[in-house]
């Protein structure tokens, strides 16, 4: 193999790539990042096994070739080379690669491309999402997923295709987050139901880019296997196996108190009331007032404390409709959600303190989050 690149593409690539190569890998070659060239371009794989990213670069191919490189080393080194041409040429005999570039000289040791995973390679798109879209939806249900491995199932991402509208769900047992999309140009005859790793799902909102008008997805075929395909980047998961829980019943179809109020301000005040509600198990407490009379406007007061390091407390005015309230909920919570919604203005609603919360964009129902309430101590 003798190939050159340009530093500045061969370094965002293993960017891309690198986020599939685990950190405690149970094979040495899954530490490594796959180079192998194709026609006029350089392609770069990594695998952990359950997701695999690949990603192309323009390149000049004097001698056809693949090696495995170690991951970490190999892009620590092409960060810090200069942002020139770097040329690379493998030793066959000792799978070993020279980096030139500049006048830096460089000799990084592989392991044969024979050894490495095959990565699943994608088929005919199935349907095509817009990148704009797919980035939002996965943005706001990711954070919703669990983080533990207590129960596998919710930690992913519950993706449904019915006719032409998508819904993306994601929960962990405290806070449940729903997105719908309808797709233009598509639609199923049947519904798909599929739970794919949040964590790929993740990566693939990490990489659309607003180059990617539209996103390919493929479907399952003989393996449990999704595949999104990128303007030059390729993400391929397994999916999870098991039932999803059904999570509808816990959304609250009435409230007695609902509140309108800048998301920009009302995340303000969250992040505020998190710096002292770090000590309480992000435990804040949220005070509703109505309009005291006609023309008033009702508030909203975020109050996070602790014990030994004070207190704070943010009121806002806002649209109140119904009774007053005094609820707590994880402040996290509340932040995370109130972070990707671009609305100007967000709905709060509950039916008491101890009900859940739901939290939309106004004039909005495509996107629905649930909080369960914490208890008020007193």
């Amino acid at each position: 193999m003798r190939v050159s690149v340009l530093q500045e593409n061969l370094a965002k690539g293993l960017g891309i790539v690198g986020r599939a190569v685990d950190s405690r890998p149970t094979l040495p070659v899954l530490a490594n990042v796959l180079l192998a060239t194709e026609e006029s371009r350089l392609k770069l794989s990594a695998t952990n096994l359950e997701m695999s990213i690949t990603t192309y670069i323009g390149a000049k191919v004097e001698k056809a070739g693949a090696i495995t490189l170690p991951a970490k080393t190999f892009s620590e080194l092409v960060s810090n080379l200069s942002p020139e041409r770097v040329d690379l040429m493998l030793d066959p005999a000792t799978q070993t690669v020279n980096v030139r570039c500049g006048a830096t000289n460089s000799n990084v040791k592989g392991i044969s491309s024979s050894e490495f995973p095959m990565v699943p390679q994608g088929g005919e798109s199935a349907f095509r999402v817009p990148g704009r879209i797919l980035k939002d939806m996965i943005n706001q249900t990711v954070f919703a997923a669990a983080k533990e491995d207590n129960r596998p199932i919710l930690t992913g991402i519950y993706t449904q295709l019915d006719g032409d509208v998508m819904t993306m769900e994601a929960a962990d047992g405290y806070r449940l987050a729903v997105r719908t999309a309808r797709l233009d140009g598509s639609s199923f005859d049947k519904p798909r139901d599929l739970v794919i790793p949040a964590r790929s799902l993740a990566e693939v909102a990490r990489i659309i880019s607003d180059e990617d008008e539209e996103v390919g997805i493929t479907l399952p075929g003989e393996r449990d296997v999704v595949i999104f395909h990128m303007k030059n980047t390729d993400v391929s998961s397994q999916l999870l196996e098991g039932r999803f829980p059904d999570f509808g019943a816990i959304i609250p179809k009435t409230y007695s108190t609902a509140i309108t109020v800048y998301t920009t301000d009302l995340l303000r005040a969250c992040k505020r009331a998190e710096i002292f509600a770090r000590d309480s198990n992000f435990s804040a407490r949220l005070f509703v007032k109505p309009a005291a009379g006609p023309g008033e406007p009702g508030e909203i007061t975020v109050v996070g404390r602790s014990a030994e390091r004070g207190d704070n407390e943010g009121m806002i005015d806002a649209a109140v409709e119904g009774e007053a309230l005094e609820a707590a909920f994880n402040i996290r919570y509340l932040i995370d959600v109130l972070n990707v919604i671009p609305d100007e203005r967000v709905v709060l609603e509950s039916n008491g303190a101890a009900s859940p919360g739901v939290v939309r964009p106004e004039g909005r129902d495509d996107f629905i989050t649930v909080i369960m309430p914490m208890s008020i101590t007193r």
